[in-house]
């Protein structure tokens, strides 16, 4: 581990890694591409393709959710999708506009127009259950 980048910085680590090895925080010196998880799915893979962002890099786990964004962290379009860890085939997106605003689904069949809502909803609905 190296020291903390701004999350657009880190280098792009394209070692393959397995579910188990997905870290429950966020990482602060690297990014692992979907590309690179050995499980995943198609969808998140090109998660970005018709926004213009090709990398799609693991973020955190928020209560059994794999968090995945396709995009910059800031100022910019990008889409995150939350995976359900021990399912892949489980999952749930948020479109975050360069101002703020957004759209998503959650796990309770809402669809939440702020990522902190989004992100709440996935931590209040586990994906184990």
């Amino acid at each position: 581990m190296g020291p903390a980048r701004p999350a657009d910085d880190r280098p792009v680590d394209p070692t393959p890694v397995d579910t188990t090895d997905l870290p429950p925080t966020p990482l602060r010196d690297r990014n692992i591409p979907a590309e690179a998880w050995i499980q995943a799915p198609e969808a998140l893979k090109a998660l970005g393709l018709d926004i213009g962002h090709h990398l799609v890099a693991y973020k955190r786990e928020i209560n059994g959710w794999l968090l995945w964004r396709a995009g910059p962290a800031r100022r910019a379009r990008s889409r995150y999708m939350a995976v359900a860890r021990h399912d892949p085939n489980r999952r749930h997106t948020f479109d975050l506009q360069p101002d703020g605003t957004g759209e998503g689904d959650a796990p309770d069949g809402s669809r939440p127009t702020s990522f902190r809502t989004w992100k709440e909803l996935l931590r209040d609905h586990p994906a184990d259950s």
